[in-house]
């Protein structure tokens, strides 16, 4: 039985949590597992667990050791588990800068002869400079990803196909002792079941609330954790509360998530930025439609799959005329050359003029783009303008057209059946099964070319100022 160590800088609820657990549960049975980890699970799992402070994030690590001492302690625990060390090191999102001496950690332990397994959920490179290492990322160790996109472009950038994998979340349905199929709750409720961290978009909800029949109410489940994020959060509230938007915040605090999603008419969502994109997957299988904005190049995993997603709009075009545009572009340029710093690139003058270009030719700009300050200002004129709203809809059709809102019993059934078919724990137990002993029996030489990688996300055309601008209200 192959014996595997995953790492991960927490064990909180959610995010790359839920995914171990899941792994864990994926493969019970045919590996021997450990976990390592910066504190403390808040809640029990199934299997040991050994605490090595120095693997937290910077900002909650007791202190600073060097990381000789702390890939000593990682080996330490591993031995102690098993007398002959583990056959896989299974480490989460190692590329994020959260611990700054991890890569110094990582690359220690496989001098000492640990097996890597690189499993990326999210890229620094993509909106988050601040979390970005500029020192090499690991080199001749096995990586994974979880949407095609990712695999793509890590191709692009240097690696090997036969030292990529693509692995794809599972998505459990939910028990039998779960709420699904009860009543709905009236008045009638859209559900945003999310985190409202600044990249799900919170404006877009509420532009949409204007939109609704008259009874709806939108509702939001749960607060940010962040600091960066808890700021925004809280005008939107103000905001909503302001001008008598449908909205309701922290849903989730005291109801069961099960009980929500089952009371409510519809599923939205208006995130900008997923990783695998569990909200495009797990309300079918609650048997509640969803509506709102698509990520392409996140769902074409999906849609290759026979998910049917093509009621969903992947672009809200505005009129660069209802908010400050002045304001707006000044902070725009601004936040480019801010990243590129960051990064330590030089700026993209050409693109980002030549894109900034585009977008003042055609006088609209995606929603989506905007920072908060701009979207409330859109917002306001749909509210001020008894025309604006039929001048909207007739640039977003999806707006408009309550067919696409509430996609029928038929494909809410086929789509449940794709999801079920597709993204079951036992396939993604055996696909990651499959991974584990490629890492042992196939060693490869490899790296990633992070200048390539950085160049095919930071893209103007579609640089949002809710991913890479620090919130500053007004």
């Amino acid at each position: 039985m192959m014996k595997i160590a995953l790492l991960h800088f927490h064990l909180k609820r959610g995010g790359v949590t839920t995914v171990i657990r899941r792994q864990l549960a994926a493969l019970a049975g045919r590996c021997e597992f450990m976990l390592l980890c910066g504190a403390a699970p808040p809640e029990p799992l199934d299997c040991p667990v050994a605490v090595v402070p120095e693997l937290g994030y910077d900002t909650e690590r007791p202190g600073r050791q060097a990381p000789a001492a702390v890939a000593q302690a990682v080996e330490e625990a591993v031995f102690s588990r098993w007398s002959g060390g583990c056959d896989v090191l299974h480490v989460h999102n190692a590329l994020m800068a959260k611990n700054r001496d991890l890569l110094d950690v990582l690359a220690r332990l496989q001098q000492h002869g640990m097996r890597l397994f690189v499993h990326i959920h999210d890229f620094a490179e993509d909106g988050r400079p601040h979390v970005y290492f500029r020192q090499e990322y690991p080199a001749d160790c096995h990586y994974g990803v979880i949407n095609s996109r990712d695999h793509e472009l890590l191709l692009r950038a240097g690696l090997r196909s036969d030292g990529l994998h693509l692995i794809p979340n599972a998505v459990v349905a939910p028990g039998a002792a779960d709420a699904v199929g009860q009543p709905e709750e009236h008045p009638p409720r859209v559900l945003y079941p999310v985190r409202a961290i600044r990249r799900k978009n919170v404006g877009e909800a509420l532009l949409l609330s204007l939109f609704f029949e008259s009874d709806w109410q939108l509702a939001f489940t749960l607060p940010p954790n962040s600091p960066a994020d808890i700021q925004s959060y809280r005008d939107w509230k103000a905001f909503a509360a302001a001008n008598g938007l449908p909205a309701v915040f922290e849903a989730g605090l005291e109801r069961a998530f099960a009980p929500l999603v089952a009371g409510s008419r519809l599923i939205l969502t208006t995130s900008i930025t997923e990783g695998f994109g569990f909200c495009y997957t797990e309300p079918w299988l609650y048997a509640k439609p969803l509506w709102g904005r698509v990520i392409p190049e996140i769902c074409r995993d999906f849609t290759g799959n026979g998910l049917r997603l093509d009621h969903l709009y992947a672009r809200l075009e505005v009129p660069l005329d209802w908010f400050d545009r002045r304001a707006f572009f000044e902070k725009w340029r601004s936040a480019v050359r801010a990243a590129a710093g960051s990064f330590g690139i030089p700026a993209p003058t050409q693109r980002t003029a030549a894109a900034e270009q585009s977008f003042r030719r055609r006088g609209r700009i995606d929603f989506g783009l905007l920072d908060e300050a701009a979207q409330r200002q859109a917002i306001e004129h749909l509210l001020a303008d008894p025309g604006a709203r039929k001048k909207l809809a007739a640039q977003n059709p999806a707006l408009a057209d309550r067919a696409r809102w509430t996609p029928g019993p038929e494909r809410i059934a086929h789509n449940r059946r794709v999801v079920r078919e597709h993204y079951d724990l036992a396939r993604y137990g055996r696909r990651l099964l499959s991974v584990y002993r490629q890492v042992v029996q196939r060693p490869v030489r490899q790296r990633i070319d992070k200048r390539t990688l950085l160049d095919l996300f930071f893209d103007p055309q579609n640089f949002s100022l809710l991913k890479w601008r620090a919130y500053a209200d007004g």
